[in-house]
């Protein structure tokens, strides 16, 4: 071999090992995405759901996001604030997660945003959404991919004003979501209803509600009740036969596919609202709902379709910035312009980092042997949050 060619081999393995150095370090790590969301005890479906949403889309990518190698950390938090702040701790100093999202509830959400954020670390919610973060407590790294808690509801309170219904008996559980809950309904039904109930969160005996509920002959009820706390309050109002005297109507919380196959017949004919159902025709949702059904052998629900659109986020905005999160203006920016294919359809942030989006009014149906939504209406379209007038940032 002539001194030349070797001289020529040297100068580029040189050129090579400089280019190597010259990349920057995140472009070749993997980046490290935190997920605290509930996977034991009550409300666990609602998580497990986000979970597997946000999986199918790391999967889709072979394990990437928006081209980008993934390091998906999760953990459980038992519906638990403390732990769920210990955990938040933990991936924040010891597993040096960039990105984090999976809360499910508005109190953990309080208890683990606003520290998080303020430490440099990106938050994506794909669930809870409460009032102070939306108002006075939002953060420019904090971005809510689901909605703002009152949203939903408020959409439940312009239907039912709209169908005449004019004795209302609302309740909700006594935590930021159900409080958040029942003011947005009042904000577009009105204040001037005849019972309003906050619950027990967790509580699975409702009989005093429902006996105080029929002695204050409502012709119409709401209620927020997510997860196992649904199940048990329209179980037994239909026990105590007043579904077909004193009709009911709620947020998809109460009224999603995780609900109803636990539910069965007594949800049949309710009328609820939603951001998302299966049957919004658009091919980004036709290709999650039948990549979900392919995936975990069930129908997705409203919180697998938040998960999905979370990672979906967070791909746009890692494509952007090459996967270097040291970039963290320009990720930032990325994540604000929400330059993906929702399942949703249109989609946009506001100036506090929550949707601005289409809300719809459902009804629950039989499709041969199983229970599940149809849009039958809008309540909303562009629909923005009451608190953007109160985020300064």
């Amino acid at each position: 071999m002539t001194k030349g060619l070797l001289g020529t081999r040297r100068l580029l393995g040189l050129a090579a090992a400089a280019a190597l150095l010259a990349a920057p370090a995140s472009a070749a790590e993997p980046v490290k995405i935190g997920m605290i969301t509930t996977l034991s005890g009550g409300g666990s479906a609602l998580g497990i759901d986000v979970r597997d949403g946000f999986q199918l889309a790391l999967d889709e990518e072979g394990g990437m996001l928006g081209g980008h190698k993934v390091e998906l950390v999760v953990e459980d938090d038992g519906r638990k604030p403390d732990k769920a702040k210990e955990i938040a701790d933990r991936m924040v100093a010891r597993d040096k997660v960039q990105i984090m999202t999976g809360i499910i509830w508005s109190n953990l959400a309080i208890a683990v945003v606003p520290k998080v954020t303020k430490d440099g670390v990106f938050y994506v919610s794909p669930n809870a959404g409460p009032s102070l973060l939306a108002g006075k407590g939002c953060h420019r790294n904090y971005f809510n991919v689901a909605w703002q808690n009152d949203n939903l509801h408020e959409a439940m309170g312009k239907h039912v004003k709209d169908q005449g219904f004019e004795k209302l008996y609302i309740l909700a559980p006594n935590y930021p979501a159900g409080k958040d809950a029942l003011s947005g309904f009042k904000r577009f039904y009105g204040d001037d209803v005849i019972g309003e109930v906050y619950t027990k969160l967790g509580q699975k005996d409702y009989a005093a509600e429902i006996a105080a509920l029929r002695d204050a002959k409502p012709d119409a009820v709401f209620f927020f009740l997510p997860g196992g706390m649904g199940i048990s309050f329209l179980k037994q109002y239909s026990q105590a036969g007043l579904m077909n005297d004193v009709p009911v109507f709620g947020p998809a919380f109460s009224f999603d596919q995780t609900i109803l196959g636990a539910v069965g017949d007594a949800a049949l004919g309710v009328v609820n609202s939603s951001q998302w159902n299966k049957d919004i025709d658009n091919a980004a949702n036709k290709a999650f709902v039948e990549s979900f059904q392919k995936a975990y052998g069930r129908l997705p629900s409203l919180y697998a379709s938040q998960g999905y659109d979370a990672a979906r986020l967070i791909a746009s905005a890692l494509k952007a910035v090459g996967g270097d999160l040291s970039k963290a203006d320009a990720f930032r920016a990325a994540l604000k312009a929400a330059e993906f294919d929702s399942v949703r359809g249109s989609f946009k942030f506001g100036a506090n980092h929550h949707p601005v989006q289409d809300i719809y009014v459902r009804e629950v149906v039989k499709e041969g042997d199983l229970l599940t939504n149809k849009i039958i209406g809008k309540a909303f379209t562009d629909h923005a949050d009451a608190y953007a007038g109160d985020c300064k940032m």
